[in-house]
């Protein structure tokens, strides 16, 4: 189980945020704080994996705490959970560490997004093995709602196929039209296309346009790094 402290200075508001990881399997509330100074003691007997911090606290901010945690030696995890949608504040949540920021209000399923994306990091991170570029691409993507792979597919598409479109975009040294992508494949390119096309919308793929002699432009397609 993943051990969770909840942070909000209103007690309604902790607990519906409590209520809502506990709802979510995996995880348990190990206490709740309405304060800075409340939410540093409970750090302090008590195991934490993971914080769910607001950043209006009666005290102090909660990005000050963070600072203040970093500095005493406290390396729990925080989520940022607040109304706070200035960008200072969020590239501050940033460069103090927190690991995502979710904007109040939101629903059970938005914050559900949020704790399932932090369990998926531990798992990824659960090895003593040296990570390879694909791990660090599955690290680095386990937060962001999405993986590095592709996205969920609608009905009628193959994980396996939109994988194979992925492999060729990820191993080729520019971008490629979906002819050279179907050529790589082994696929149609009528089919190589359906799938680019799914990857574009789905953000995975930048799209371009080359102009060659006939003066229509070609579609060609190159891999988004997480």
């Amino acid at each position: 189980m993943i051990d969770v402290l909840v942070v909000d200075d209103d007690v309604r508001v902790a607990d519906i945020n409590a209520a809502y990881v506990t709802k979510t399997p995996g995880f348990t509330v190990v206490g709740r704080a309405h304060t800075a100074a409340e939410a540093l003691a409970c750090l302090e007997r008590t195991h934490v994996d993971l914080v769910l911090l607001d950043h209006y606290l009666p005290d102090e901010t909660g990005l000050a705490l963070v600072a203040r945690l970093r500095q005493l030696g406290h390396h729990t995890d925080v989520i940022m959970v607040t109304a706070a949608r200035d960008i200072a504040t969020v590239q501050a949540a940033m460069r103090h560490g927190a690991l995502q920021y979710l904007v109040k209000p939101f629903t059970f399923a938005g914050l559900r997004a949020k704790l399932d994306g932090y369990a998926a990091l531990r798992r990824a991170l659960a090895t003593d093995e040296e990570a390879g570029q694909d791990q660090v691409d599955r690290i680095f993507g386990a937060l962001g709602g999405a993986s590095a792979g592709p996205p969920a597919l609608p009905k009628g598409h193959s994980p396996l196929t939109a994988d194979l479109v992925r492999q060729v975009l990820r191993g080729a040294d520019g971008p490629l039209s979906a002819q050279e992508v179907a050529d790589r494949s082994q696929l149609s390119r009528q089919t190589a296309q359906r799938y680019l096309k799914l990857l574009e919308r789905a953000g995975r793929v930048r799209l371009s346009l080359r102009y060659g002699e006939t003066g229509r432009p070609e579609h060609r397609y190159l891999w988004r790094a997480p």
